[in-house]
């Protein structure tokens, strides 16, 4: 059992930046591959990053490729998301979730475990 809870989020300018923290309690923390999702009002969780076990390879959705990376700290228990060059449309309830598979896994049923989310605005 993994419990994630995410911090960070909250109201950016366009164009700032903003850097989100997934906090993991339980054990065998880095035996979880980890992930960023967002929901927008509306829509559908979509998946934004991917980091693997050990951090060594790590995966984005298209539309955040080159502004946001995401990385952890396994002595830490703790998934980072830096974001910059923040546009209106990354707003969003910004969740992390952890995988226990390998593999590259962007849909959020492969995913076992959610935290709560962190609200993320951009908005001048």
């Amino acid at each position: 059992q993994v419990q994630l809870v995410e911090s960070g989020g909250g109201l950016v300018q366009p164009g700032g930046s903003l850097r989100l923290s997934c906090a993991a309690s339980g054990r065998s923390f880095s035996s979880y591959a980890m992930g960023w999702f967002r929901q927008a009002p509306g829509k559908e969780r979509t998946f934004v990053a991917r980091i693997s076990r050990t951090g060594g390879s790590t995966y984005y959705a298209d539309s955040v490729t080159g502004r946001f990376t995401i990385s952890r700290d396994n002595a830490k228990n703790t998934v980072y998301l830096q974001m910059n060059s923040l546009k209106p449309e990354d707003t969003a309830v910004y969740y992390c979730a952890a995988d226990r598979t390998i593999g590259v896994a962007t849909t959020a049923d492969k995913y076992d475990y959610w935290g709560r989310g962190t609200q993320v605005t951009v908005s001048s």
